[in-house]
């Protein structure tokens, strides 16, 4: 076959496949007066035969098929489409109508097999990649649904929709650049699209850019002034760079568009000290004896009414709902200790003595980044001395980055799943440099940069094999102190399964405990731990030798850490905005009576 011939039959199977059947004849015709007994082409010019003879579908029973779906009656959409199907086998749009009657039953087997055998039938067709990515990501399949979104834009590039609902899934994946690239798309190819402005905003937030994301979120609210999650988003901005009062207004403005938002409820209670005729109180209270009321606003709205209840003082019904926001959380979440246990375990398995960690022959060129890891136990002040660290001229703060953990992560898994415990030279280089590019990524041009993620403190073997010329600070703080304020506080990520129950917090933080003192015991010298309570209490000279082991000149500003307005993503946002107080961690003890279990778990 020739080069010529082999392009022509290429066109005319796609012409065929778009139902341009006249001008797929012609090309077949063609190929069969230089190649009369072309197989492709015969079988082309029968397959035309079969379609022409094929009535087609009668355009009023897909008309009122269609309209059925619109109108949710899907049972009589069904009993119009199902005939029809077996009447016109490959008509995809058949398919695609059914799938979406199907996706509404909660059929969802039923939905993507139909999206998948409409797109066999029809390859160009995208709205059937498109229905079947959405329904995908209902099933939790991100990763086939961005398959699917890709062959829709592969269809169509100009297909806003997809582009958006492909950013969203990035986003919540953490791959912000990505998330940004087709969210971009969306918003320009439908500059009225609120949704994608929304979650644009929020792709800017992953990045620290908060004064980018103000900007989108106010984009979003001027295209739809009732989007009360955009307004809520841009309260989460405005919080992030100190601006308290413009969060708490958003916050308020959300609740008043959406009474039930529980989101911005959780929200607003981080922002205001409440008072015994606060209307917001009974507002939430009204809402939380709903019935219907989903098991994640419940949360929110438990753990916001405890809030309310520790400013007014009544500590028994702040611990009711502390108590049983925690307990939902933790049923939430699926969480058991034995996952943190295993890990820990494996983890020492890696680096099981000082002789099998001194790795020969492993040079590395110099740095162009010098990372700073900050690590400890969340809630113990990490967040504090990065705003700090982050306060001298020569470091930006990145706050709290898991690329660390994603570059260790895969390799661990390989290697547990053989039970070969033992990492090459190569594997740790291999670490080195993928977490190096993940830096210089970051839109800085500082060369020491801060990485503010607690439980990096599990990653402290990793990081002396791959980056033995980083920092490591660890913040050690009050046991009971840490616990109790991980216990006030409800974390958003999936990855503190273990803040939710008294039992498990103690177990945890003896597990961290017990690693810290493993490392400090295989790397003497590597670690320099900094008291929380001293820092308090002798804020000058414990930050002079803070900044001298980051090998760093003195910078004043390091002491004027509260006029930082670099951008804060953690619970501790309004902190570091403060100066250092002394006493925090004997909050605890004005609920020693609530606190015994607890307490005696710690030991």
């Amino acid at each position: 076959m020739t080069i010529k011939t082999d392009r022509l039959l290429s066109r005319a199977k796609k012409l065929l496949i778009k139902g341009n059947l006249d001008e797929a004849e012609l090309i077949y015709l063609e190929i069969l007066q230089s190649s009369p007994n072309n197989r492709d082409a015969k079988s082309g010019i029968l397959m035309l035969k079969n379609k022409k003879n094929q009535a087609p579908i009668a355009r009023q029973d897909l008309q009122t098929a269609i309209s059925l779906v619109t109108e949710g009656k899907i049972k009589k959409a069904i009993d119009i489409v199902e005939p029809l199907i077996k009447n016109y086998p490959n008509e995809a749009i058949l398919y695609n109508i059914r799938a979406v009657c199907n996706k509404a039953n909660q059929n969802y087997t039923g939905a993507i097999n139909d999206f998948t055998k409409a797109t066999s039938l029809k390859p160009d067709y995208a709205e059937a990649y498109y229905n079947l990515g959405v329904t995908l990501r209902e099933v939790d399949d991100s990763d086939n649904a961005i398959r699917a979104y890709q062959n829709a834009l592969n269809c169509n590039k100009n297909y806003p929709n997809a582009h958006n609902n492909l950013g969203q899934i990035f986003l919540v994946k953490g791959d912000f650049i990505s998330a940004i690239e087709h969210l971009e798309w969306a918003v320009a190819l439908k500059p009225e699209f609120a949704e994608a402005y929304n979650n644009l905003g929020n792709s800017y937030l992953g990045l620290n850019k908060a004064h980018e994301a103000i900007n989108l979120f106010k984009k979003a609210e001027e295209l739809n002034p009732n989007f009360a999650i955009a307004i809520n988003n841009l309260g989460i901005s405005y919080l992030r760079i100190g601006e308290v009062k413009l969060a708490k207004e958003n916050f308020e403005k959300a609740i008043d568009l959406d009474p039930s938002y529980s989101t911005a409820h959780h929200n607003l209670s981080g922002v205001k000290t409440y008072t015994s005729n606060d209307l917001q109180i009974s507002q939430m209270k009204s809402l939380i004896r709903k019935k219907e009321l989903s098991q994640k606003d419940r949360i929110y709205l438990n753990f916001a009414l405890a809030k309310a209840n520790e400013d007014l003082g009544d500590h028994k019904e702040f611990f009711k709902f502390l108590n049983e926001g925690n307990h939902l959380r933790k049923l939430e979440l699926g969480y058991s200790i034995e996952k943190s246990e295993n890990h820990n375990s494996v983890i020492k398995q890696f680096f099981p003595n000082k002789n099998n960690n001194k790795k020969k022959n492993i040079t590395y060129d110099d740095l162009t980044i010098r990372p700073i890891f900050i690590v400890g136990m969340p809630r113990s002040g990490t967040s504090l001395v990065e705003q700090i660290i982050s306060s001298h001229h020569q470091v930006y703060g990145a706050g709290e980055l898991r690329n660390l953990s994603n570059a260790i992560i895969p390799i661990m898994e390989e290697h547990s799943a053989l039970k070969k415990y033992s990492l090459s030279n190569e594997e740790f280089s291999s670490i080195r440099q993928e977490y190096l590019d993940s830096l210089s990524r970051i839109d800085t041009s500082k060369k020491l940069i801060t990485d503010k993620w607690p439980l990096n403190f599990r990653n402290i073997g990793f990081i002396v094999s791959s980056l033995p010329e980083a920092s490591i600070v660890h913040i050690k703080r009050d046991a009971r102190a840490t616990c109790w304020s991980i216990y006030k506080h409800y974390f958003s990520g999936q990855g503190n399964g273990w803040a939710y129950n008294f039992d498990d917090l103690a177990k945890f933080y003896s597990l961290y405990d017990d690693l810290m003192n493993y490392w400090k015991n295989l790397y003497p010298g590597k670690i320099y731990d900094l008291s929380y309570e001293e820092l308090t209490k002798n804020q000058e000279m414990e930050t002079r030798k803070l900044i001298k082991y980051c090998d760093l000149n003195w910078d004043q500003n390091c002491l004027k850490f509260h006029e930082n307005k670099r951008d804060v993503q953690t619970a501790s946002a309004l902190q570091v905005r403060k100066k250092i107080y002394q006493g925090s961690s004997n909050d605890w003890k004005k609920y020693q009576d609530y606190l015994k279990p607890l307490v005696k778990s710690l030991g």
